[in-house]
């Protein structure tokens, strides 16, 4: 039983405030008992020993749940002001008004605002903010919450997460429903020493199709936040699903995201990743391909500058015949920041005319950064295509020699070489959100051609 209020004020994670979260929920046994299970897991594993160093990860100086202390609305102007006001500057009510077909919001560790169209409601898509669905649709949630897709014990950050997990996305689109309109989540995690653990979980079933928006972003303090969110997505046959996440973190965030879609026969998943924010990032999203002639794509970008370790990639898992991958990651390092991609290529042995490549584009901006590629791939099949390019490239003389005699200055020069490096990830993203990424790196940039050496 919980013993009052006071484990929201202390700081690291304990069964009492396990006990806590899923009570304030009302949550039902079972999910109770699978927090409960998946915090004795995480006591047990030690940190990840790849990737960059998490030493500086106080696990134990972090508030593991903040309650906004708002019930949930589908009208903005009942949130109160200082909640709206930070989701007006994003933009957020504009982009809802204008071109999407559902909206939902997060400030800390819960839900204030969510909305779908009536016109998508009326033909059976549901789209609920996740502690939301577990009440309404708890057999639906228990099938597939952290079960196949992404189990509870596949890292510590996943014990972490399902252990404390509160809020993000539910996502049920019917058979053969086509959503026309992008539905998008966007997550602000407002307060210092904080950790954000939101969980989305989309299923499209048979035929349908959706495209879902997540944004991230969080206000700069002197220490260390945690953002451990979970992604399950379930394409179901002849699916499509395409998901895309602009993760814009403060630099004392450590974003240790973990994404997985699992992919049935003749089923599509595109994923559209742009990660430009957080000091420390590890993310690859994966696509389990298990259905015959099941096709994953994914684009990444990431901007690494100062401070920052940028360690991220994807994978792709063919497990049936005649599926397809592709892989396109473009990394940019200023500043002295880390741009490493990760990622593996797994084909088994049932997988036969299995197609996937893989490419690798790095552009190092000044001598102090840098960029590493860490590519794995395993083969159980002779009857296949893969292949894999690796380029690491920098800004030249000729490029801004040129640019300039355009009547560009230096700066306006970098800034172009560097929007033309990203307009392949750029031009996927719906133009809305595209014209905002790409306002995105001109910020990041800043001040980078003073420090340019060509």
């Amino acid at each position: 039983m919980h013993k009052g209020k006071k484990t929201l004020q202390n700081k690291g994670i304990s069964e009492d405030l396990i006990r806590h979260i899923s009570a304030t929920k009302k949550e039902p046994e079972w999910m109770l008992e699978k927090r409960l299970v998946a915090f004795a897991l995480y006591k047990k594993v030690p940190m990840p020993s790849f990737g960059p160093s998490l030493a500086n990860l106080d696990l134990e100086n972090i508030n593991y749940y903040a309650d906004p202390g708002v019930a949930e609305s589908d009208v903005w102007e009942k949130l109160p002001s200082k909640i709206s006001d930070t989701f007006e500057k994003l933009g957020i009510p504009k982009a809802e008004r204008e071109y999407l077909g559902g909206v939902g919001a997060q400030y800390d560790s819960g839900s204030v605002y969510h909305r779908l169209k009536q016109s998508l409601a009326d033909k059976g898509v549901i789209f609920e903010n996740m502690d939301v669905a577990l009440q309404k649709y708890p057999d639906l949630v228990q099938k597939y919450f952290m079960t196949k897709c992404v189990p509870v014990d596949d890292h510590k950050f996943t014990m972490l997460h399902m252990a404390v997990w509160s809020g993000g996305t539910f996502i049920y689109v019917p058979k053969g429903v086509k959503v026309g309109q992008p539905l998008q989540a966007y997550f602000r995690m407002q307060r210092e020493r904080s950790a954000q653990f939101e969980h989305t979980l989309i299923i499209a079933d048979e035929g349908s199709e959706v495209d879902y928006i997540e944004g991230c972003s969080a206000p700069k303090y002197n220490f260390s936040s945690l953002h451990a969110g979970c992604v399950e997505i379930f394409v179901l046959p002849k699916a499509k699903v395409r998901y895309i996440s602009i993760e814009n973190w403060s630099l004392n965030t450590y974003n240790l995201n973990t994404k997985r879609a699992i992919v049935e026969k003749d089923a599509e998943i595109k994923w559209v990743n742009g990660n430009m924010g957080s000091g420390v990032t590890m993310l690859y999203p994966s696509s389990v391909l298990v259905g015959e002639g099941a096709r994953a794509d994914n684009l990444g970008l990431v901007i690494a500058g100062k401070g920052q370790v940028q360690d991220t990639g994807a994978k792709a898992i063919h497990l049936a015949p005649h599926t397809t991958s592709t892989i396109y990651s473009k990394s940019i390092s200023k500043d002295g920041g880390i741009a490493n991609y990760r990622g593996l290529i797994k084909v088994s042995k049932e997988a036969f005319d299995t197609k996937s490549s893989l490419v690798c584009d790095s552009l190092l901006l000044d001598n102090a950064s840098q960029a590493n590629s860490f590519p794995s791939v395993k083969n159980a099949n002779d009857n296949v295509d893969i292949s894999h390019e690796a380029h690491i490239g920098r800004i030249g003389e000729e490029e801004i020699f040129y640019l300039k005699t355009r009547g560009f200055s230096e700066q306006e020069a970098v800034r172009l070489v560097v929007s033309g490096f990203a307009n392949p990830i750029v031009k996927e993203l719906p133009i809305e959100y595209a014209v905002e990424f790409n306002k995105l790196i001109s910020i990041e940039m800043g001040n980078t051609c003073e420090n340019f050496k060509s």
